[in-house]
């Protein structure tokens, strides 16, 4: 009888949900870069949401790198207006970079792109 493969607890995750979201931080110049990959919903908001944690951090600076998001719902929008105010709050800014056409359309229609700089690319390093 052939064994099934174990996956590692944040592999079973992902494939426990259809369209699983990955998140990769980096720092360039003291602004952390988030790259997304996936989609960003009710089921995988709190990866990005934690990615998105500023608690004690001075004036933080963040690009979130969208070119690899393919849906954006709405608890993804209000993530997005979430972290930007506490990130505002906190003296710092927020970034989008990078929006797929269809992440992009989300924004436009809700106005998020009015209320958070959002670029089509990421800023040079």
């Amino acid at each position: 009888m052939a064994e099934t493969p174990r996956l590692k607890p944040e592999q079973a995750d992902q494939a426990q949900q259809p369209g699983g979201l990955s998140i990769t931080a980096t720092a360039t110049d003291g602004i952390r870069v988030l790259t997304a990959v996936g989609e960003i919903d009710h089921h995988t908001g709190d990866r990005l949401r934690q990615a998105l944690d500023v608690t004690g951090t001075a004036q933080p600076r963040i690009v979130i790198d969208l070119r690899q998001v393919t849906f954006l719902d709405s608890s993804g929008i209000n993530l997005l207006i979430s972290a930007h105010q506490h990130i505002t709050q906190a003296g710092g800014r927020l970034r989008l970079a990078g929006p797929t056409t269809p992440v992009q359309r989300v924004l436009s229609l809700v106005g998020i792109d009015a209320l958070i700089d959002c670029r089509g690319t990421l800023p040079p390093p």
